[in-house]
């Protein structure tokens, strides 16, 4: 039945798109008053879906499973509001082309995605292979730093201790870590240096975190 709802909800979604629903009122794009607290939100639950699942907005919005799992991510991050209010956040960023594309996530595909608080975080857990990580606070509603590491859970551990980045290290000395959070990528072993940095570059240009950008 899931798979029908998704598959009907695609057809209406792409017939919308296509202009074939024209007998339809279409009003202007309604944001609501107070997006800005929570379309941080909506960006790191649908970007984390696309990557772990090689998916689309489209098909996170219209497979049940999928939008709810992006709701529950949603309210985790910014607690509070509505399904409708995180869905349509979403869809107007990239409406606003606010949604950078990550076209490389899909030539090279993470193994495993994941994301936690940091408070939540075992270090002991996370994979020793090579990859991706991205820290994010829900709190400044910013992405804070990218990096790539040949090992994952050493180049965490050094961040939470003493991140070599001054800047994300003073960070996190004066936040603290209770409202960041960190989204990890294991990528394939096969994965060379060269491929990983340029994954690097791409979220670093798409996400646009706060250490990195300024050249920190």
């Amino acid at each position: 039945m899931s798979d029908r709802t998704e598959k009907l909800n695609l057809a209406l979604l792409n017939a919308r798109k296509g202009g074939h629903l024209s007998e339809c009122e279409r009003s202007r794009q309604t944001r609501f008053r107070d997006e800005e607290e929570y379309a941080f939100a909506s960006e790191i639950s649908v970007r984390f879906l696309e990557r772990r699942d090689g998916t689309t907005l489209d098909r996170v919005i219209c497979s049940p499973e999928k939008a709810s799992e992006f709701d529950e991510l949603a309210e985790r991050l910014a607690p509070g509001y509505t399904s409708l209010q995180y869905r349509w956040a979403a869809l107007g960023l990239r409406k606003r082309k606010a949604l950078k594309p990550e076209q490389m996530s899909h030539v090279v595909g993470s193994e495993k995605v994941k994301i936690d608080r940091v408070e939540d975080l075992v270090t002991e857990e996370v994979t020793v292979n090579q990859g991706l990580y991205v820290f994010t606070d829900s709190e400044s509603k910013k992405t804070l730093y990218v990096g790539e590491a040949s090992n994952l859970r050493n180049r965490l551990r050094k961040h939470l201790e003493h991140s070599d980045n001054r800047w994300l290290a003073r960070w996190l000395w004066e936040h603290g870590t209770d409202e960041i959070w960190v989204e990890l990528h294991e990528l394939p072993h096969s994965t060379s240096k060269k491929v990983r940095k340029a994954l690097e570059y791409e979220l670093i240009h798409s996400r646009q975190p706060e250490f990195n950008v300024l050249g920190r």
